[in-house]
C-alpha cells in the first residue's frame, strides 16, 4: 500500500516546484480534499500564447483519494490595464468514482515496429476523463446528397463528453511527466473498475 502521507507531501512539493502561485493552488486542492488521503496525483503546468502574444499559464492538478477524483484547474488572467494586477482563477471539482463514465488513455508510439512492451515509452499521452457534466456540441447543415437540392434539411451534429483532457509529451514536458500521467491513468482505471 502506498504511503498516503508521502503522496500528499509529494503533491505539495510538485505544486511548489511549478512556481505557479503555489499557495493559491495548494489551498484550493487541500480544501477540495478535506480529510481524505492522497492515493495518486498528477500536477501539470502549461503555458500558452494567446493571439496578443501574451503568455498565459495554466495549472491542472488531478488527485485520487480512496473514493473520489479531485480536479483542480487554475488560470492566469493578465492585468486589464497598466494600473491593475494579474489575477488567478482556481476551480475545483470532486467527482465520486461511481460518476466517472470513462477513462481513456491515448498513447503515441513512434516506430511501433521496434516497440518493446514494458520498456518503450510513448512520446505523447492524452488522458481523457468523462463524468458527463460538460458536453461539446458540433452542428453543421444537413445535406441530402443531391448537389442541386435547395431544400432546408435542418442540422446534424454530434455531442461529445468534454469534461477533462490532459495532454503531455516527452518533448514539451519530459519523460517523467509522461510516466506520471500513464501511472495516474492506470490508477484511475483501477479505482473506477471496483465500483
Amino acid at each position: 500500500m502506498r504511503d498516503t502521507r508521502a503522496s500528499a507531501g509529494g503533491m505539495r512539493s510538485a505544486i511548489e516546484r511549478s512556481g505557479y502561485y503555489p499557495g493559491v493552488v495548494s489551498d484550493a486542492v487541500s480544501a477540495a480534499l478535506g480529510h481524505e488521503p492522497v492515493v495518486s496525483y498528477v500536477v501539470h503546468h502549461d503555458a500558452l500564447f494567446d493571439p496578443g502574444m501574451e503568455v498565459r499559464r495554466h495549472m491542472t492538478v488531478l488527485v485520487l483519494t480512496p473514493t473520489r477524483l479531485v480536479f483542480s484547474h487554475t488560470d492566469e488572467h493578465p492585468p486589464d490595464d497598466a494600473d491593475s494586477r494579474p489575477q488567478a482563477e482556481t476551480s475545483t471539482e470532486a467527482v465520486r468514482f461511481s460518476q466517472i463514465s470513462s477513462v481513456a488513455v491515448t498513447r503515441v508510439v513512434p516506430d511501433p515496429a521496434s516497440y518493446v512492451p514494458g520498456v518503450t515509452m510513448p512520446t505523447e499521452v492524452v488522458l481523457t476523463i468523462g463524468w458527463n457534466v460538460l458536453s461539446h456540441v458540433e452542428l453543421e447543415p444537413a445535406h441530402c446528397g443531391d448537389e442541386n437540392c435547395e431544400a432546408d434539411h435542418g442540422y446534424t451534429g454530434t455531442i461529445t463528453a468534454d469534461d477533462l483532457a490532459m495532454r503531455v509529451s516527452e518533448a514539451a514536458d519530459g519523460e517523467d511527466a509522461v510516466r506520471e500521467v500513464l501511472a495516474f491513468g492506470q490508477a484511475l482505471s483501477e479505482a473506477t473498475s471496483r465500483i
